[in-house]
């Protein structure tokens, strides 16, 4: 088997780089805000972990793999801010507004309907 150059060495070790700091997003959101990611743990881990790689691959190549640790700061950044937009912190516990009726539009409750005089 033939030797991998050293560019490809390189972005197969930033790429592994990458999947860590994807995988800590996830940790790191899930551990500190647990009632805000009402999505299962794997797809806040797979958002994670896909934006860590796909952000750090992108900034690799932006940058022409002369600054690694530029590309995984932002590769730590793509993942934490796609991870964000899985928060939900209005429908954390305890947080989550009351339920809002509508009497005044016609039908909003389903009970006056069925109590009809026949």
């Amino acid at each position: 088997m033939p030797y991998a150059r050293p560019r490809e060495a390189a972005l197969l070790v930033e790429s592994l780089v990458f999947a860590l700091v994807g995988l800590a997003a996830a940790a790191v959101a899930l551990l500190a805000l647990p009632t805000y990611f009402r999505a299962s743990r794997a797809t806040v881990a797979a958002t994670a972990l896909a934006a860590a790689l796909l952000g750090g691959t992108v900034a690799h190549f932006c940058l022409d793999g002369r600054y690694p640790v530029v590309s995984v700061a932002f590769s730590a950044l793509a993942a934490g801010v796609l991870t964000s937009l899985l928060a939900r912190p209005d429908l954390a516990a305890g947080l989550a507004p009351p339920h809002r009726h509508h009497p005044h539009r016609a039908g909003a409750h389903r009970a006056s309907r069925r109590h009809r005089p026949a």
